[in-house]
């Protein structure tokens, strides 16, 4: 019976619980590494959107070296690259259960904070554009993506339409 059906079904208030269950459900299906990341990447999300809140940009990246293009990396070994697509999916399915914003900034923070504990390099990118957003409205707009290798871990979505402002790296 599909969750629309449900729906229909269900006195008012209480979709929520059902979709409670679910998520619940999809969770403890997820292995106990998956889990473990997951809540990592959640607290971690937490910690990030409260430090944007906080404290200054340039502290957030201090250590890490900057640069003002697009830089070529090096490839990871295939462990490497393996353990840095598990933690952006575990970065880009946390953040779709915050009850605050996480952004693409918040998200490439908590990513890059993950990566450079397990000792993984990467890259993470600044870019704006002043074209028209998704509501067609004119001004500035701005998308933080994250690369290890050639490969995206988390932002891809909607980069190509953003010009690299800054870059931000850590070996």
């Amino acid at each position: 019976m599909s969750l629309k059906l449900l729906n229909n079904q269900v006195k008012p208030g209480k979709t929520r619980a059902i979709c409670g269950l679910s998520k619940l459900k999809t969770f403890h299906s997820l292995s106990s590494g998956q889990k473990r990341l997951f809540l990592q990447a959640y607290r971690i999300l937490g910690l990030m959107r409260f430090a944007i809140l906080t404290r200054s940009f340039k502290s957030l990246v201090t250590g890490l070296e900057v640069h003002r293009e697009m830089l070529e990396q090096a490839p990871l070994d295939v462990g490497d690259l393996a353990t840095a697509h598990q933690i952006g999916w575990a970065v880009r399915k946390a953040a779709q259960f915050t009850p605050w914003d996480s952004t693409c900034l918040v998200q490439v923070l908590a990513a890059q904070r993950m990566l450079q504990r397990c000792g993984i390099a990467g890259v993470f990118y600044l870019g704006a554009t002043n074209q028209l957003d998704e509501a067609s409205k004119p001004g500035l707009s701005a998308h933080a993506w994250l690369k290890c290798g050639h490969d995206f871990i988390t932002g891809e979505s909607g980069h190509q339409r953003f010009t690299v402002v800054s870059a931000f790296s850590w070996n």
